[in-house]
């Protein structure tokens, strides 16, 4: 099972390269951030051979699953924890029997600010929640564009980016709180020591000198863990024409043996 993450930062402008990456590599699932519209390119997902769910929002957020040759059985959209929160941000499904959360954590920029604290406040909804789906004791999946840095080796030049809400210390715990419940982060897991980025920005060159960051993150629930073959950023789509600034990040997992 080949599950993906992939800030597509504006589904319809960029259908051409999504649909091209989904050619390529073929995910078995896919967790879509910042579609960016209320609308969503259904015909051509489904003629790609996915079904899809999605919650968007005009201009910004947007969150969407797709599932190769099936559609997604959505189990919520939207965080818990803030009846008044609207962002489009979450969503959750059951596929091929995995609880899969779908999320696109706020920037938070600038810090200190009411942006910044609505990032925390989404972050300690999601600690929340993140156990109560762990209590659950089903696998379970939180996949998308965290918007955060975990440690100084996901960034060049760290000391550039003290004061960013992407790597401000209240981001970073917050980040080591929600693992320590238990959560398995699939590429330190596999590559503990690597310098590995997930995002680049447009300007200076920043992909072809690898000046980036990593903010999106797959993480398993703890018996899971058996299961996980490969976890890797699929940086070609990052050079294309007209693409994200994101990568897609994609872990491959064997579930013939079931959980232990």
């Amino acid at each position: 099972m080949k599950i993906a993450t992939y800030n597509v930062n504006g589904i319809n402008g960029r259908l051409d390269v999504l649909l091209r990456w989904l050619k390529d590599d073929q995910p078995d699932i896919v967790c879509l951030q910042e579609l960016k519209s209320t609308s969503f390119p259904e015909k051509e997902i489904s003629r790609a051979g996915y079904g899809a769910a999605w919650d968007g929002e005009k201009s910004w957020n947007g969150v969407a699953i797709l599932l190769k040759g099936d559609e997604p059985l959505i189990t919520r959209r939207g965080l818990p924890g803030d009846p008044d929160d609207k962002q489009s941000r979450y969503i959750e499904a059951v596929v091929d029997g995995v609880l899969l959360g779908c999320l696109y954590l706020p920037n938070g920029n600038p810090a200190p600010g009411p942006k910044f604290d609505y990032k925390l406040r989404w972050f300690r909804r999601l600690q929340d929640h993140a156990a109560e789906m762990l209590d659950l004791d089903v696998p379970a999946l939180l996949v998308g564009d965290f918007n955060v840095m975990p440690t100084e080796r996901d960034v060049y030049k760290p000391e550039r980016w003290v004061d960013d809400a992407l790597f401000r210390p209240e981001i970073r715990q917050a980040y080591a709180e929600l693992t320590a419940q238990g959560w398995i982060d699939a590429v330190r897991h596999l590559h503990p020591d690597e310098r590995i980025y997930t995002f680049w920005k447009y300007w200076r060159n920043s992909f072809e000198r690898d000046a980036g960051l990593r903010i999106d993150h797959c993480l398993l629930s703890p018996g899971m863990a058996p299961w996980l073959r490969s976890a890797s950023v699929r940086k070609k789509p990052r050079s294309w024409s007209g693409t994200s600034d994101h990568a897609p990040v994609m872990i491959e997992l064997d579930t013939s043996e079931g959980i232990d």
